[in-house]
């Protein structure tokens, strides 16, 4: 009486649930699912794994803005060696209105001009980069991201003592110039203030101390970022002649520069002063460049749509090869067919067909 109690209250509690249950004859294990479930199992979690990294890759966004700001100042950062002694050399800025700039925050250090091993392969590496750029502009990515992390690009300090003299001058530093053309320029001689511009007292410097080889190391606008490299970082010129002028043409904000040389020869009509010429003009563009990172919400849904999407196409490829294996091995099905069961009864079949005709029976 308790047994049949306690069935009838399993029952009734079975009937008061609301979930349909699966009947277990419908569950079947085989092979052939556990083997598509472990496949798309290992698929989503490599896919998943790659989806990572994609979310923590960023990309670089480059917007051109037209700069309404003509009243500030703009920064030029320097940093050239010149094959001189710091006491024959100097440098200044002058602008398109004959306005001389101060040239108070730069600093003049006596080196090297050699580079020490190390700093060569340095010098070496930052060559072949700028033509890998000059040809695939594509790479511009990959150096704002470093400048992003603060990768230094930065000439190395010297490994070693110079053993060699003194013989050139660091002229580092940065100077305020007005968002005009200009050129700043080194020559033979410091700069002192003119009433119709300047002058350099080039005639205190001997003529067989000329020597203008210089090497670039960094030379940008604006304020200065650790880690861009700029088209004129790394530029060498050696002079083969005392009286020569190099002249850099620089085109701000577009990155645009052309550098050319010319010996002064005055018997043969080639006019000028030696020196270093970097002239300079200001584009009314601006090119703002942002890092962009896909956000969150977008990494989860991205996530979802690869779980969702290998469910279903595993669960149609493995519907799909069941089909065509029943097709092949002629095992399908359309419904539930079973074939009459047949039985002998006084020489009928199932008491309804006959056994034998009516001509047999005769």
């Amino acid at each position: 009486m308790r047994r049949l109690n306690k069935k009838k209250a399993l029952n009734f509690v079975k009937e008061l649930d609301a979930f349909p249950k699966v009947p277990e004859s419908y569950v079947e294990t085989t092979a052939s699912g556990g083997t598509v479930s472990v496949l798309a199992f290992t698929a989503m979690a490599l896919l998943a794994f790659f989806e990572f990294f994609v979310y923590r890759d960023t990309w670089m966004k480059y917007e051109y803005e037209v700069d309404k700001d003509f009243t500030s100042k703009l920064r030029i950062n320097i940093d050239i060696t010149v094959a001189m002694r710091c006491q024959f050399v100097g440098a200044d800025v002058l602008d398109l209105a004959e306005t001389m700039v101060a040239s108070d925050g730069l600093q003049y250090e006596p080196v090297v001009f050699e580079l020490s091993p190390q700093q060569r392969l340095w010098h070496r590496t930052l060559l072949l980069i700028q033509n890998r750029l000059r040809e695939e502009h594509s790479l511009q990515d990959v150096l704002f991201k470093n400048v992003m992390k603060g990768a230094p690009t930065a000439l190395p300090p010297r490994e070693d003592d110079p053993t060699h003299p003194l013989n050139a001058c660091r002229i580092h530093g940065y100077l305020y110039v007005n968002k005009v053309a200009g050129n700043f320029h080194i020559t033979v001689g410091k700069a002192i203030p003119h009433p119709r511009g300047h002058a350099h007292l080039a005639a205190l410097v001997s003529h067989e101390t000329y020597n203008f080889s210089h090497r670039i190391d960094h030379l940008s606008f604006g304020e200065e970022i650790p880690g861009i490299l700029n088209p004129l970082d790394g530029t060498e010129k050696v002079s083969a002649d005392r009286n020569q002028i190099y002249t850099h043409t620089h085109t701000t904000k577009i990155q645009e520069f052309e550098s050319i040389f010319r010996v002064i020869n005055h018997a043969a009509g080639s006019h000028g002063v030696s020196g270093i010429f970097m002239k300079y003009d200001i584009s009314s563009l601006m090119v703002k460049v942002t890092e962009q990172h896909m956000p969150l919400w977008q990494f989860l849904v991205r996530l979802c749509g690869i779980i969702g999407g290998i469910f279903s196409t595993t669960g149609m490829l493995h519907s799909l090869v069941g089909f065509c294996i029943d097709v092949i091995c002629c095992r399908f099905k359309l419904g539930v067919y079973k074939p009459k069961s047949m039985s002998v009864f006084d020489g009928h079949v199932n008491s309804l067909t006959p056994l034998l005709s009516e001509n047999a029976e005769h």
